[in-house]
């Protein structure tokens, strides 16, 4: 499943892995790449599916892209990590990538100030192509870094939330919560205690739970990463500080930091058919859109529910917005054909059908605009919740870093900290956060 290997852990990890590519070459040629698209030729495209539904719909979208470009073949490597596509990227040679897909939207940072990747506005402006009006504005975002978009987006993630509704019904509520007093509410109603534990958790608040990761809740606050100059902006941007006082305020309501990581530690894991949300014993999810497909292959004993994330209630008017993350593509700086690799790129990418039936076959979020109003998409009703949060422009993401993810893993720490009790003095808190974030990007620089 292409959202088990974007878990955060696994983005973060493999972010600092690229530090290697802090000697490749830079990435926009000062005349542009001299190969011939139009004569016969052969690129390397990696990527990093490996489902044997991904892998076919992967070998289809080549397909369609082979037939629309029959000079230019195509020889596929799937099931490779960014480990091996760093050090590929790194040091070239003739089996190296000349095109790449990673599940990592925490490394575009690195893959624009290396220079590991190619920069595609070039590119675009050749093929008349506005990346603007092309791609939601969210996947925009984390596709570029300080003026370079060296990526694009490949299909996407889009968070929401998952409910019960049977246990809605049972607890006399009415529909999904739109703001966070009303989530609040909603998730003390839903908790059915039993003794020490639980018989029912109406949602599972802690930043060790499936997906409930600091990024993911900050997505609804839209905070402000990083100010003008560059530096971190966790402790100047009010909404940081929301964000972490009603997720305590959540944890406490709903028994206490302790009490909830005993109740975790004895359920189901978030990729299996136990997952607590599948089983009932979890009310609400914080999820993705993959999660729907899981869930239901699971076969609850109750209706499965799909909405956004509610918001803070100083943001009502902005109902509809989430997290948005995804799979990038680009072209490596090393390749001897980048205009044949651009070729495939763009084929991949802004093709509205292309995307579509890349998206109908791996059961992501598309990409484009365009295909995400295409009649041609197949999907469960629910399933258009994400289409809808992909499109609204007060969505959001994490913005790229010259280290990657490593700013992520600092907020995340103090997240642990804080929902624990560790740290009590939050104010406090959030500018040693801010400090370390802003120590550890200039030690990268």
């Amino acid at each position: 499943m292409p959202g088990i290997s974007r878990k955060t852990t696994i983005a973060l990890a493999a972010s600092a892995s690229i530090a290697l590519l802090a000697t490749a070459c830079t990435g926009r040629p000062d005349s542009g790449p001299s190969d011939d698209a139009s004569k016969e030729t052969t690129v390397t495209f990696w990527h990093a599916w490996s489902a044997p539904s991904e892998v076919k719909a992967v070998k289809d979208l080549v397909a369609g892209f082979e037939k629309a470009h029959p000079n230019i073949h195509v020889h596929v490597v799937g099931n490779m990590t960014d480990d091996k596509m760093n050090q590929a990227l790194r040091t070239g040679g003739a089996k190296a990538p000349d095109v790449i897909s990673s599940f990592t939207t925490n490394s575009v940072g690195k893959f624009c100030s290396s220079g590991a990747l190619v920069d595609l506005d070039p590119f675009f402006e050749r093929s008349g192509i506005d990346p603007r009006k092309t791609f939601p504005k969210a996947m925009n975002e984390y596709t570029r870094f300080e003026g370079n978009r060296c990526a694009v987006p490949l299909l996407g993630d889009a968070y929401g939330l998952y409910y019960n509704k049977t246990a809605f019904k049972k607890a006399g509520i009415t529909a999904p919560p739109k703001t966070w007093s009303e989530f609040e509410r909603d998730a003390e109603k839903l908790t059915i205690p039993q003794g020490d534990t639980y018989k029912q958790l109406g949602f599972m608040p802690n930043y060790h739970g499936w997906e409930t990761t600091t990024e993911h809740y900050l997505g609804q606050f839209s905070p402000t990463y990083f100010d003008k100059d560059g530096k971190s902006n966790v402790a100047k941007d009010p909404a940081f500080e929301s964000a972490f006082k009603l997720q305590k305020k959540l944890v406490d309501a709903l028994g206490g930091y302790r009490k909830l990581e005993t109740y975790r530690s004895g359920l189901g894991d978030e990729w299996g058919p136990k997952h607590p949300f599948h089983t009932g014993q979890v009310a609400m999810q914080l999820d993705g859109e993959w999660r729907l497909g899981m869930a239901l292959d699971a076969k609850p004993k109750f209706d499965i529910g799909v909405a956004p994330l509610p918001v803070p209630d100083d943001q009502a008017d902005q109902y509809g917005k989430g997290y948005i993350t995804g799979t990038i593509a680009g072209i490596a700086a090393t390749s001897k054909k980048q205009n044949a690799a651009w070729e495939l790129v763009k084929y991949m990418t802004t093709n509205t059908d292309a995307v579509v039936n890349f998206s109908n076959a791996i059961h992501n979020v598309p990409s484009t605009l365009a295909a995400l109003k295409s009649p041609k998409l197949t999907y469960d009703p629910r399933f258009k919740t994400f289409l809808e949060i992909a499109a609204n422009p007060d969505s959001t993401t994490a913005p790229a870093s010259v280290n990657g993810g490593v700013y992520l893993t600092t907020i995340q720490q103090f997240g642990y900290d804080y929902e624990s009790g560790k740290a009590t003095d939050l104010k406090a808190g959030l500018k040693k956060t801010a400090a370390q974030i802003d120590t550890d990007i200039a030690q990268a620089k």
